[in-house]
């Protein structure tokens, strides 16, 4: 493979592949934590809403959402989303659905005495959220995102059917350039292993300084 194909292609693609992974995630985890939030709230109604949230997009699949996205959803609101964009909300709603299960069980888990602490101190539920369940919740909510956001990470390929020009269209494109599917996929393997294990040392490293504010070490 040449420079050439690397510098021009290769390169650009692995800055989309990054953009699309830092853009969807953020919307992940606002999508999670504001839908998480809800289906621990005390209104019957909002928890039912929640959960409907998160059964329509954890049970619809990613690609077809952004196929509806890029392709229905235009005709109907009268403006065109590009594709980056509709990759991103496709898959930034699509994963924030199972982070607000995440968020949800973390928060279940805090111990019922703390909750009972919070209120005999009078907090508010917000000071209750901001100063006693979250500071617990967040270190067990941080294994369970590593593997999220690996998949969402993967996931970002999909983007490449509507001819965005991440790392796995890029591949392509080179293997159309060489004629020599192994050496372009085999590399490609390994970019995204690199992502990853980045992703996952880097959660790793912010799941030991979390729970060392709380005095826990972690093995």
């Amino acid at each position: 493979m040449t420079a050439g194909l690397w510098q021009h292609w290769v390169l650009p693609g692995i800055w989309i592949t990054l953009q699309l992974t830092v853009y969807s995630s953020a919307l992940a985890a606002v999508v999670a934590f504001g839908v998480g939030l809800a289906r621990t709230h005390r209104s019957r109604l909002v928890r039912f809403l929640a959960a409907a949230y998160t059964e329509i997009f954890r049970g619809t699949s990613a690609l077809v959402l952004m196929f509806w996205l890029f392709f229905v959803l235009p005709p109907l609101a009268g403006w065109q989303l590009v594709p980056m964009w509709a990759a991103v909300l496709a898959l930034g709603l699509s994963y924030g659905a199972y982070g607000a299960e995440i968020v949800r069980g973390a928060l279940n888990s805090v111990a019922p005495a703390q909750r009972e602490a919070g209120i005999a101190l009078s907090l508010t539920p917000w000071q209750r959220l901001r100063l006693v369940l979250l500071p617990q919740a967040v270190p067990e909510m941080i294994p369970p995102f590593c593997n999220l956001l690996v998949e969402l990470l993967k996931g970002t390929a999909l983007v490449s059917l509507l001819g965005v020009g991440d790392v796995s269209f890029a591949a392509y494109l080179v293997r159309l350039a060489t004629q020599d599917s192994a050496q372009i996929y085999s590399v490609t393997l390994v970019i995204y292993f690199v992502l990853a294990f980045a992703i996952t040392r880097g959660m790793k490293a912010l799941e030991r300084r979390t729970k060392a504010n709380l005095g826990v070490s972690t093995p």
